[in-house]
């Protein structure tokens, strides 16, 4: 019996199988999406903390301008007339003039101080080699840990025997020993940024260590001068603890103590207005220095990180 033989299958003609790649621009369309899914909520962070900070700021200032039986009635309502006579009597009766005064000088030579001795201590350490280099770096950065609530009584004692408790030069040399480890910290760091090849073209022509420190690397220096500057102004302004132990004058009361004056003296009298006023006083100063300075801080804190 013989075979039949079978005709040859017919090639099939399937269709060329369809790559899956991606559509061009769709990994781009997906970062885009999440970018701007990261960038709503950052923004929308942002928001709320401006709210939560502005809006007490805002809310103390409307309220220093009105009456006190309209800050207990209508807290959220704006004033019907500008009472300026609030601000008027906490500057003459409440003695914020005074508080003010103190405030500024004591504020004012401790911060010139503080940059002065902090940027001639942070330019040898960061310039120089020399036996204890680090150890002396060290002993700075381990001030800055050293909680300033344990040395209140020995330092009270001190002050006491050198004769300069309840006065305005001991509180200036308090508030400078305070302020060095931060500042010497800061300024370390930054002064290792600036080029040495300007320092030494100026040793080349002659200029002592002094005026090349003076005149050549300190206002190179100028942008880590402010922003460490701003720091030790906030901290300083706001300084509570140190005045209240070592300053129990009335006479050289500073503003901190002034507005606790002023809030436990009024008793069953309720001077709100007058409070808010003080308060509004007191934040001024340093709302426009922020203000005005705000660039600076940010090229200070950038330089030093960016050789």
């Amino acid at each position: 019996m013989k075979a039949t033989e079978t005709p040859p299958a017919v090639a099939a003609t399937d269709p060329a199988p369809v790559s899956k790649s991606p559509a061009p621009g769709g990994k781009k369309a997906e970062k885009g999406s999440e970018g701007k899914t990261l960038n709503v909520f950052s923004h929308g962070v942002l928001i709320i903390w401006a709210i939560l900070v502005v809006l007490p700021l805002l809310w103390a200032v409307m309220s220093s301008f009105k009456t006190d039986d309209s800050i207990l009635s209508t807290p959220w309502k704006l004033p019907d007339k500008l009472h300026f006579e609030n601000w008027s009597r906490a500057w003459s009766q409440a003695h914020m003039s005074d508080y003010f005064f103190n405030t500024i000088v004591v504020v004012g030579c401790s911060l010139i101080g503080t940059l002065l001795l902090g940027s001639m201590a942070a330019y040898v350490l960061a310039r120089f080699d020399f036996p204890g280099n680090r150890f002396i770096y060290y002993l700075f950065i381990g001030g800055m840990s050293f909680p300033i609530i344990l040395a209140l009584v020995p330092l009270f004692f001190v002050m006491n025997n050198m004769g300069m408790l309840n006065t305005r030069h001991g509180l200036i040399l308090v508030y400078i020993a305070y302020s060095l480890p931060f500042t010497v910290f800061f300024l370390t760091s930054f002064f290792r940024t600036l080029p040495g090849s300007v320092a030494e073209a100026a040793m080349i022509d002659g200029a002592s260590h002094t005026r090349t420190f003076f005149q050549v690397m300190l206002p190179m220096a100028k942008p880590g001068l402010i922003s460490v500057g701003i720091f030790n102004f906030l901290g300083q302004w706001n300084q509570y603890m140190l005045p209240t132990v070592l300053n129990t004058d009335p006479n050289y009361r500073v503003l901190s103590q002034g507005l606790v004056e002023l809030a436990t003296s009024q008793g069953y009298k309720g001077d709100w207005s007058g409070l808010f006023a003080g308060l509004v006083m007191a934040m001024l100063p340093v709302l426009a220095a922020y203000i005005i300075f705000q660039r600076q801080v940010v090229a200070g804190l950038t330089a030093g990180a960016v050789k």
